[in-house]
């Protein structure tokens, strides 16, 4: 286990931590390394439904280390564990939550828009300055941002780069609920077991439904949800749900894969 990269497998979640708070949990490409892996492997292992990743009381994430960064040089190769880890985070299959304590900038906000559920403690603050540190936008958010919030909501945060806290936040539909400081981690964990106890390859399915239908015609996507609900009709998740129903108890799905 990396110095600054925590990861612990209870109850079929998978915890991530980033633990760097003297420097306010900014990431090296290094971290970017392991969290790459950490995701990577997370994908194949079975005993894995959920994702729930955090920071510390007064960081989730500030950025980007810039000097590990800028001593890395201009070569793009010499910054590829960042770009294996943006890929591995957008194309993951399965759920992540988020539990966004203090500052969240940068990258610290843009892998938000790759979580499934995000939670953040009233003492968050979001940032996206790229702009102000002679940069452009990284993550997806370019693309992400206009399609949640609409070209002038994303073009304020990606064009004025100023920060906001988590009500506003919570306005732009960035985050799911404000909680206090004390509370985030216990509601994000459990909201992960609630995930972790449906039907695992529906999750998988419905997931991957919410993140491969942008831009495509209505009647399109119409045809390909059918097609899903019927072969998931057919499948051993579906047909415990619908015993359980008839049978008025609860569906046990921890034996499925």
């Amino acid at each position: 286990m990396m110095e600054f990269i925590e990861q612990e497998i209870s109850d079929r979640i998978l915890s991530i931590r980033i633990k760097r708070p003297d420097k306010r949990n900014a990431l090296t490409l290094a971290m970017y390394q392991e969290l790459a892996a950490i995701l990577k492997q997370a994908g194949e292992d079975v005993a894995v439904r959920v994702v729930v990743i955090s920071g510390s009381e007064s960081s989730f994430c500030s950025g980007n280390d810039i000097n590990d960064f800028l001593q890395a040089g201009r070569d793009a190769n010499a910054v590829r564990p960042a770009r294996d880890f943006l890929h591995q985070i957008a194309a993951f299959k399965k759920p992540i939550v988020a539990a966004v304590n203090g500052v969240a900038v940068g990258i610290g906000t843009t892998l938000l828009l790759h979580c499934d559920l995000v939670y953040a403690a009233d003492n968050a603050r979001f940032q996206l300055p790229f702009i102000n540190l002679g940069l452009v936008p990284e993550g997806g958010s370019s693309l992400l941002l206009p399609a949640m919030l609409g070209h002038q909501k994303a073009a304020e945060l990606l064009l004025l780069g100023d920060s906001f806290d988590a009500e506003y936040a919570l306005s732009l539909g960035l985050v799911n609920a404000v909680l206090e400081s004390e509370d985030l981690e216990s509601h994000a964990r459990k909201q992960a077991m609630v995930l972790a106890a449906k039907p695992p390859a529906a999750m998988v399915a419905t997931k991957k439904l919410l993140k491969t239908h942008q831009g495509k015609p209505v009647t399109q996507v119409l045809d390909e949800e059918i097609d899903i609900f019927a072969q998931r009709l057919q499948s051993p998740e579906a047909i415990e749900a619908f015993s359980a129903f008839q049978q008025r108890r609860p569906a046990d799905f921890s034996s499925f894969e």
